[in-house]
């Protein structure tokens, strides 16, 4: 099924990639992609889950590592909104139950990969439950054939179906999922689809300040070290001194980093195109109205 989805994304006509390739640059093309819509709702629908029920807390946390291993404590932290400290207190936890596990970062020896184990996974299907009850008042704002359909169009976006048909789970996952198509993507250039939003603040801002930078793309200062440092070591961006501040480092785009929007931009056009290879423009749309009816609702 994995392998059949893949070549069903890889058939979206080359015009439709090519044509809004040519219009605008990257943070224009982010603004008109679904998947930046699915990554808003994503984010949106994971700070509430986080605030509201420590067992949505827990799935979520295993769900994300269970998609993927983080670099470190603090990367999951920032991608989840969850405060650093209780970060630390909740892989405690769920290292101590068996569920997470911490190894020495190859990258980086001062930092942790946290990844899931297989009684983590099973935990995960546990909690699914409270995804599901707390999916029935994520939706309250939709009438039940709305859901029915969101559900449906959500699900043309994954391989195979789910066995956790609520919503918020589907969200992820059709998140996960163009996620790691970018990045199948960019193999080969050092960049990842979390990149995106990075390189379409420099675009808009550069020459800036960090603050400016982290500010942009909606992150703490000192989340926004690890990925300046980042985007250094692949050559794409460089620090000196703010000649107006000289407390402060200015971030510039090198001539790679510049040649690179360019790139950047047609794979998300690429992404968006395959995306409208498995909707429909109809389906598109219609999947963009009810992502932004459940923005609107209570949560």
């Amino acid at each position: 099924m994995e392998e059949a989805a893949e070549k069903a994304l890889e058939k979206a006509p080359e015009k439709a990639v090519a044509e809004p390739a040519e219009r605008g640059g990257l943070a224009a093309a982010l603004a008109a992609s679904l998947g930046a819509l699915l990554r808003r709702v994503y984010a949106e629908v994971t700070a509430a889950a986080l605030r509201d029920d420590p067992r949505v807390r827990d799935f979520v946390v295993l769900d994300t590592l269970a998609d993927q291993d983080a670099d470190s404590q603090h990367e999951l932290a920032e991608r989840l909104g969850i405060n650093r400290t209780i970060m630390v207190g909740l892989v405690d936890r769920l290292e101590r139950a068996g569920h997470v596990v911490r190894t020495r970062n190859p990258a980086d020896r001062r930092s942790y990969l946290l990844s899931i184990t297989p009684a983590g996974r099973a935990a995960r299907d546990e909690l699914g439950r409270a995804v599901a009850e707390r999916d029935a008042r994520l939706t309250a704002a939709l009438t039940p054939a709305e859901r029915q359909r969101l559900t449906e169009l959500l699900g043309r976006l994954l391989p195979e179906p789910e066995p956790l048909p609520a919503v918020a789970y589907l969200v992820a996952q059709a998140h996960y999922r163009l996620r790691r198509r970018g990045d199948a993507l960019l193999a080969g250039t050092g960049l990842r689809t979390r990149h995106f939003g990075a390189m379409a603040a420099l675009e808009t801002l550069a020459p800036c300040s960090q603050q400016q930078f982290a500010r942009q793309i909606n992150v703490s200062e000192p989340a926004a070290v690890p990925i300046v440092e980042e985007l250094v070591r692949l050559g794409l961006v460089t620090r000196g001194r703010d000649p107006r501040d000289r407390r402060r480092y200015a971030l510039e785009l090198t001539d790679l980093g510049r040649a690179r929007l360019g790139f950047l931009r047609d794979t998300v056009n690429r992404m968006q195109a395959e995306v409208l290879g498995l909707l429909g423009p109809d389906g598109e749309r219609e999947l963009r109205a009810l992502l932004a009816k459940l923005l609107a609702g209570p949560r």
